[in-house]
């Protein structure tokens, strides 16, 4: 039993660090090779798992050779654009200056049920503001609405408003993190300060966030 045990955990280690190597892609996200080699790996590793007289070695090393498959395929598909239509697709416009391409749906087996979803994820809720509509090759679909019913940005205003910065967490759960302090530009003492003016303590601290211009914001633990 404890055998079984060490070998579910050591292979799931690998698999995290396989799976890890491949990219960071969520599920959704993910191409046609990458969601097939993710599968085939997942059912190799069970067959040692479940089989304590099979070796380690018969579930590490098939996975250990999809990954090198799915590595030399990615760099292929970065360099050849054919083999990358061939692998995973091209994108397909389903609606083209406000027009539902029927034809194209059918080819993709598409319901318009399956399409009004798509566009309500994307905050539209009628087809008549959208003048395209893209589906990537990952399977999410991309929206550009019409100009009448698009949202209005700052440049329509012709306003200057200063560049944000990006805010980073600078404490998690009491502990600092050094990475973005030196992201931010701040010390350990800009912080000390920071927490010394709020009356706070570091374990106090559940989350503090900070960006390159000094903005910081902080929530208390309960």
């Amino acid at each position: 039993m404890m055998i079984s045990a060490i070998r579910t955990v050591l292979l799931y280690l690998f698999i995290l660090a396989a799976v890890r190597m491949m990219g960071k892609r969520q599920i959704s996200e993910m191409q046609t090779s990458e969601l097939v080699i993710t599968l085939l790996m997942s059912n190799i590793a069970s067959i040692p798992m479940q089989d304590t007289e099979q070796s380690m070695l018969s579930g590490v090393l098939p996975i250990m050779i999809l990954l090198v498959c799915e590595i030399m395929l990615s760099y292929l598909m970065l360099k050849r654009t054919r083999i990358r239509k061939l692998v995973c697709g091209k994108p397909v416009i389903v609606i083209n200056h406000g027009v539902i391409d029927q034809q194209a749906m059918k080819q993709l087996r598409i319901s318009t049920e399956d399409l009004m979803e798509q566009l309500r994820q994307k905050d539209v809720f009628d087809p008549d503001e959208v003048d395209y509509a893209i589906l990537e090759t990952n399977g999410m679909m991309s929206v550009l609405k019409k100009a009448k019913n698009d949202t209005v940005k700052v440049k329509d205003l012709r306003l200057s408003p200063p560049e944000n910065e990006l805010p980073v967490t600078v404490i998690s759960d009491g502990e600092i993190a050094p990475s973005s302090l030196r992201f931010c530009g701040i010390d350990r003492q800009f912080v000390d300060h920071t927490l010394q003016k709020e009356n706070l303590k570091l374990s106090e601290v559940f989350l503090m966030t900070c960006d390159k211009n000094g903005t910081y914001r902080i929530v208390r633990k309960e």
